[in-house]
């Protein structure tokens, strides 16, 4: 008798075993179908996302056309793109853009000469006496014009085509394969003001004071400031290209109207821009017309967020392609 007790309690033992392995079992296959079909609903809000973001793309690429169509010849800050930040909710989500007009700032890949090489020699181009300029402008603690030239070197020579230093204040293969973490010059044009960060003598400091006042043109070394698209804000650009005070780079921004000065050439009539040096040579940086556009979208769908920033080349009024997109924040 006690044998057979002894053995229906094995049997329960088993059973009860069992049913506890069949119930983790359950439980690990439900866990794993419940992260599934998140997995599969983030996706698809994520695609989702992605899709509202093109689609706003699309929507600039017509506002453009439409702000050329209406004027191909001058572009200014009355035009129905510069309207700033806009957002426009959608089913579940959200989507905000904005249109910012990429020769209103200083193209940093402009410090390339057109054969690819930096400023060799004593004469430097008039691009990089202005980068030198600007740099002094916007009066950054510890940047005098010693600093400025150094800098205006190294990133002259990060963009040349070949490994020779500019000048004394440059810097190549031999400089950055020299560091704790070796790396070679690019010799090539920026892709993103970021990369700043890997060129000698730039830091932190002096790259934030940058960012609002210079862009980077992609694969070209074009360098025409918009003077009817730079911000009523940002005097030290004018003061850097023109050589004048920031007083008069003021009054200067603060007489455009609003449809814009219609050439350059109204512009270098002001009266208060008599004094300035060389103005056949400045009137080379400057433009009425722009050519580059940067749009910068966020959308978001449920809880999935979707960053880009596309840039934007306008060729005629009917012909507007996408450069280049940088998917994330910033």
């Amino acid at each position: 008798m006690a044998k057979n007790n002894r053995q229906k309690g094995v049997a329960l033992i088993t059973v009860m075993l069992i049913v506890a392995l069949i119930a983790i079992l359950a439980t690990q296959m439900t866990a794993r179908l419940q992260l599934q079909m998140q997995r599969t609903t983030n996706i698809g809000s994520n695609q989702q996302a992605y899709w509202y973001a093109m689609g706003a793309e699309a929507f600039a690429k017509g506002i453009l056309k439409q702000s050329f169509e209406d004027n191909a010849e001058v572009t200014s800050l009355e035009q129905i793109w510069a309207q700033g930040e806009s957002t426009l909710p959608v089913d579940f989500g959200e989507i905000t853009g904005e249109i910012t007009d990429l020769h209103s700032c200083f193209n940093l890949n402009s410090l390339r000469s057109d054969d690819g090489s930096g400023d060799k020699g004593t004469v430097k181009s008039i691009a990089r006496r202005a980068f030198e300029e600007l740099l002094i402008a916007l009066n950054i603690e510890g940047i005098g014009n010693f600093e400025a030239e150094s800098m205006a070197d190294a990133l002259a020579d990060w963009l040349d085509a070949d490994d020779s230093i500019s000048s004394s204040g440059g810097a190549e293969d031999n400089d950055y394969a020299a560091k704790e973490f070796p790396y070679l010059a690019a010799n090539n044009y920026l892709a993103s003001i970021n990369e700043l960060r890997v060129v000698e003598h730039f830091n932190v400091t002096v790259i934030n004071k940058l960012r609002d006042y210079v862009c980077v043109l992609p694969d070209t070394n074009l360098n025409k400031v918009n003077i009817n698209t730079i911000a009523q804000d940002k005097p030290e650009l004018l003061v850097a290209m023109l050589g004048i005070t920031q007083n008069v780079a003021e009054e200067v921004l603060s007489s455009r109207k609003e449809e814009g000065f219609q050439s350059v050439d109204e512009l270098f009539k002001l009266s208060i821009l008599k004094s300035v040096k060389k103005p056949e040579d400045k009137k080379t940086l400057f433009t009425v017309k722009s050519e580059y556009f940067k749009f910068k979208t966020n959308a978001s769908f449920n809880s999935s967020y979707f960053a880009m920033k596309s840039i934007m080349r306008v060729e005629n009024k009917n012909n507007i392609n996408v450069v280049s997109r940088i998917i994330g924040r910033e």
